[in-house]
């Protein structure tokens, strides 16, 4: 259920966006229930045109190694839940990968479940 877009500056490693995506899906797995194979994502390189970022706004130091991750799900997760993602995917992404904590900007998007069609032309979870 959920699509998941991951946008990076260019220059990174092959296979680098790949791994940021399932750095993300395990995270989502563990602290959101999602299930398994649920996993669609979209990730996208940029260059310094393309992927714009304020460098200290609330006092984050960014670097050009902001990776944004934009989670479209399903309403209805806690607030803890939701701190518990950011917070999974941000450690996580430092650990494995290097990643700044301050460079993992998060946003969720949330739609009521009608708003999906996975394939063949139905709503799969409309009721």
């Amino acid at each position: 259920m959920p699509l998941v877009r991951i946008s990076l500056m260019k220059g990174k490693p092959e296979g680098f966006g790949k791994k940021v995506g399932a750095v993300v899906y395990r995270a989502m797995a563990d602290t959101i229930n999602v299930p398994a194979k649920d996993n669609f994502q979209i990730i996208t390189e940029h260059d310094s045109n393309g992927l714009i970022y304020d460098p200290s706004y609330l006092d984050i130091p960014r670097s050009d190694g902001i990776v944004f991750i934009q989670i479209t799900l399903n309403e209805g997760r806690s607030v803890e839940a939701k701190k518990a993602l950011y917070r999974t995917v941000a450690e996580r992404l430092h650990a494995e990968l290097g990643v700044r904590v301050a460079d993992v900007f998060v946003n969720l998007v949330e739609v009521k479940k009608e708003n999906w069609s996975f394939g063949n032309g139905i709503a799969q979870y409309a009721q």
